[in-house]
């Protein structure tokens, strides 16, 4: 197909928009990244716009010198891989039955599945179950409580519709029960659909953070999250104190060390991104409309 003229400037317009949006949003990452390995001076005297001045690497130094930090970070990568590999086993064990029109009560599950997406019993009855069920302070509670997300299985569910029902209708009269007809027809299918759906869980459990600030106290089991929260407002403090007069040091070169820790709890998850961005579009494009 030939594209008119006037298609093409659309074309270019649209593009040029999203290459716009796209830089609106790395100037708020490029800022704080300048500030991370600025020297405590240029950000006093707020010479920091988008490129570092004076060059350091004392911010960074100082965050590593946490050990609490550095446990929080092996912490937090371990329980994403976890999480995201028992999150995509819940998802499929609850979207592939749901395909089977013989399955008893199909309507009914569905309807009750859907209702959770809109209604939800809150804050405080959810922490009473929690303390009922004895996970709090107990690592299971940052993966149990969220290991299944409606959204993503209704996602996955469309795209089980999708594979002709010709492909696992000929397996089952080889001989196939529904486990072999998963595992060799439907999960090689959809390669893209559960990739995309690693990157939604990942991404979700690596920036997680009520959860552990609601159920957990021990230090041990703190993800990065909510380290980096602790860690900004003790610096804040300090911060204050300086400001105040009460301790020594140099007034806001306490941003920098904000910064860096941002950057090192933000460059784990962004690294990870491109391995999985080429299945994005094609995965969230699944049980669109067909023509």
């Amino acid at each position: 197909m030939v594209l008119s003229k006037s298609s093409k400037i659309v074309d270019w317009v649209i593009a040029g928009i999203c290459l716009l949006v796209i830089l609106l949003c790395l100037l708020p990452i490029l800022h704080i990244f300048a500030q991370s390995l600025s020297s405590p001076l240029s950000i006093v005297n707020r010479r920091v716009s988008f490129a570092p001045v004076e060059p350091t690497l004392e911010s960074y130094q100082y965050v590593f010198r946490d050990p609490a930090f550095s446990r929080s970070m092996v912490w937090t990568a371990i329980l994403t891989v976890i999480c995201t590999l028992f999150s995509l086993l819940m998802t499929i064990l609850c979207a592939y039955p749901l395909i089977y029109s013989t399955l008893k009560g199909k309507g009914i599950i569905n309807t009750l599945i859907v209702f959770t997406m809109y209604f939800s019993a809150g804050t405080i009855p959810n922490y009473i179950l929690m303390k009922d069920l004895n996970l709090l302070n107990n690592p299971l509670v940052l993966i149990i409580p969220n290991c299944l997300s409606v959204f993503n299985m209704i996602i996955l569910r469309s795209f089980f519709y999708s594979v002709p029902e010709s492909l696992r209708e000929s397996a089952e009269l080889d001989g196939a029960n529904p486990f072999t007809v998963l595992v060799n027809i439907y999960l090689p299918l959809s390669a893209p659909v559960l990739a995309t759906l690693a990157l939604f869980y990942a991404v979700g459990r690596w920036n997680g953070f009520s959860d552990a600030l609601l159920y957990l106290t021990k230090p041990d089991f703190v993800p990065i999250q909510l380290k980096l929260y602790q860690i900004i407002n003790n610096i804040s403090s300090i911060e204050i104190a300086t400001q105040e007069g009460i301790g020594g040091g140099v007034p806001l070169a306490s941003e920098g060390m904000k910064a860096a820790a941002v950057m090192i709890a933000t460059i784990p998850i962004v690294i990870v991104y491109p391995w999985l961005q080429r299945y994005f579009i094609k995965g969230v494009a699944i049980g669109a409309v067909k023509g």
